[in-house]
């Protein structure tokens, strides 16, 4: 795969391009955020890690902006910023994941593999529940006049959630959706996407909180 590194640290920078050339990957490291938002407009990156703190723009910015640009490159947060303020905010901008700093390496190429292994559904085109719509090409969300664009990783989980609508989906199933089989990912991080998604849907909640269990799309 084609790999952005945005890290303004040179040692950490070169550790993982290290770490990436072993696995097979092709690398290029952005040193700052200006230049990180150069790179991922290309559009020919596979992956992007993402620091927040970078030098002339920061991490945030540089994900909002290519998402406001409909680049929808999967992009993986690296930060030793571990508070849930923003882990929530990294997502909110468009994230797909967020990993906090220090991390294992192992742990990082899972994550990696994860989202390379996050391919669209091509049919039907869009999936209904209630005066809600998925569009599958477009990866947006549809209700009352209202279109949001969804992010990989919330997408994966609309997309399980309306085809088993009516129906509990557990909280393992959804982590394996968003995240990949095996993922090292938590119910809090489960619980700060959906109540992502629950505010793209709106007012009049068709998201229901099974306790315990995992979640119910239905009226």
């Amino acid at each position: 795969m084609r790999i952005l590194v945005a890290e303004d640290k040179p040692a950490m920078a070169n550790l993982l391009t290290r770490t990436l050339h072993r696995e097979g990957h092709s690398v290029q490291v952005a040193y700052d955020g200006q230049e990180a938002l150069n790179l991922g407009r290309c559009g020919d990156n596979d992956v992007i890690l993402l620091d927040l703190m970078l030098p002339r723009i920061d991490g945030f910015t540089v994900i909002r902006t290519l998402r406001a640009e409909r680049m929808c490159t999967p992009t993986l947060i690296l930060s030793a910023r571990d508070a849930l303020s923003d882990i929530v905010l990294g997502l909110d901008a468009g994230a797909d994941d967020y990993l906090t700093k220090p991390f294992a390496l192992e742990v990082l190429l899972a994550r990696i593999r994860a989202l390379s292994r996050r391919i669209p559904v091509s049919a039907p085109s869009n999936l209904v529940c209630e005066n809600m719509v998925l569009n599958t090409s477009t990866h947006s969300l549809h209700r009352n006049g209202r279109v949001s664009a969804l992010t990989r990783t919330e997408f994966a989980l609309m997309d399980l959630l309306m085809r088993r609508a009516g129906s509990i989906v557990t909280h393992d199933a959804l982590i394996e959706a968003g995240w990949g089989l095996g993922a090292e990912v938590n119910e809090g991080t489960l619980y700060v996407f959906i109540r992502m998604l629950r505010a793209k849907i709106g007012e009049t909640q068709l998201l229901h909180t099974v306790r315990s269990v995992g979640y119910s799309l239905r009226a």
